[in-house]
């Protein structure tokens, strides 16, 4: 997965990312040095790795809508004691208030994914503070989060007034070290291509992103933390990661 360079769109200054990285391969860390934002990640904190001396993974989901896997998913996490990270839209926390509560209850993390999902490279200031506040607040009356500390732009697209903005309203935004095609729920290819996607790319620190509409996703995580576990790592919730490397 490479970076696709933008160039800036609607008048809105700033070169416009999608992010993308050099994928991992034999236990070496994911590398995102040759693809133009280094020093945009770094100016805001922005997380895609954590410490690459200890065999620790983060999971992150994406959840712009439900497809009927979520449930699953948290059963899974429940029975092997495994936090993570839900990065949810306005659609999801109108349509799943039970889910959410769940979340929060069993001891994962709600982040912010924006209420509308656009690329937020190409609204006003004003709009993208909007686009998290409703998500925050929504979230929070729901589910009695009240404070929201990490986001992931949508679509993985962001330039440096997205993170600055983001950073100054008191997010964190989070990226990713493993990745792989899993959103497209007209591609679903069974739990083997999802469990092989995700570890042949397992590396310390690794922070995973996975899409909660992928039925693959949902039949293989119980195998994946399974495995990881076999050879070492554990699984934290992205708040203890204390470390913040840039490959």
């Amino acid at each position: 997965m490479s970076a696709n360079f933008v160039h800036s769109v609607h008048g809105y200054a700033g070169d416009v990312y999608h992010f993308g990285l050099k994928k991992s391969r034999n236990g070496e860390p994911a590398s995102i040095e040759q693809e133009g934002f280094l020093d945009l990640l770094k100016k805001h904190r922005a997380i895609f790795l954590g410490d690459t001396s200890k065999k620790v993974l983060y999971l992150t989901f994406d959840n712009g809508y439900e497809n009927g896997n979520t449930i699953k998913i948290l059963d899974v996490l429940n029975e092997k004691r495994v936090p993570a990270v839900f990065f949810v839209t306005g659609q999801y926390v109108k349509e799943q208030p039970d889910l959410l509560k769940r979340m929060v209850n069993e001891g994962h993390l709600i982040g912010n994914h924006s209420w509308g999902h656009p690329d937020m490279s190409t609204i006003s200031d004003e709009s993208i503070e909007e686009e998290l506040d409703k998500v925050r607040e929504a979230v929070a009356e729901v589910t009695g989060q009240w404070q929201m500390e990490y986001m992931r732009p949508p679509r993985g697209i962001f330039n440096d007034r997205v993170l600055e903005i983001s950073s100054k309203l008191g997010y964190t935004n989070v990226f990713w070290s493993i990745a792989y095609k899993d959103w497209d729920t007209k591609e679903q290819k069974g739990w083997k291509y999802a469990y092989d996607h995700v570890m042949r790319q397992l590396h310390p620190g690794a922070v995973i992103l996975l899409h909660s509409v992928s039925e693959d996703n949902a039949e293989a995580l119980d195998i994946i933390i399974d495995d990881a576990r076999k050879q070492g790592y554990t699984f934290k919730r992205i708040d203890e990661l204390s470390v913040k490397n840039y490959q």
